[in-house]
């Protein structure tokens, strides 16, 4: 008797907690998609959706013509090993 008494309180737990879990789903939903949306604002700023790059070329006048190069120092190797070389085997 006592079995039965435990597997209905599962029961009528795990019954329970599905149905609320129904009802709150949406306000749970809601609440995580505002949170990820504070983090990704937080993380790129108050305008997340503002570009950079249109930033800098509405300052300039139209028509104008600007080149951006990258930074001057160059990366060297440190691989003192020697050149690949590719290779095909040759079945003899």
């Amino acid at each position: 008797m006592e079995f039965l008494k435990t597997v209905l309180i599962v029961l009528l737990v795990y019954f329970a907690l599905k149905f609320l879990i129904k009802l709150m789903w949406p306000y749970i939903v809601k609440y995580l998609t505002k949170k990820a949306g504070q983090k990704f604002a937080q993380s790129f700023g108050q305008n997340p959706f503002e570009n950079t790059q249109n930033q800098n070329t509405s300052k300039s006048k139209e028509g104008e013509v600007t080149i951006e190069r990258p930074s001057a120092t160059k990366r060297k190797s440190n691989n003192t090993v020697g050149e690949y070389v590719d290779f095909e085997e040759v079945k003899e």
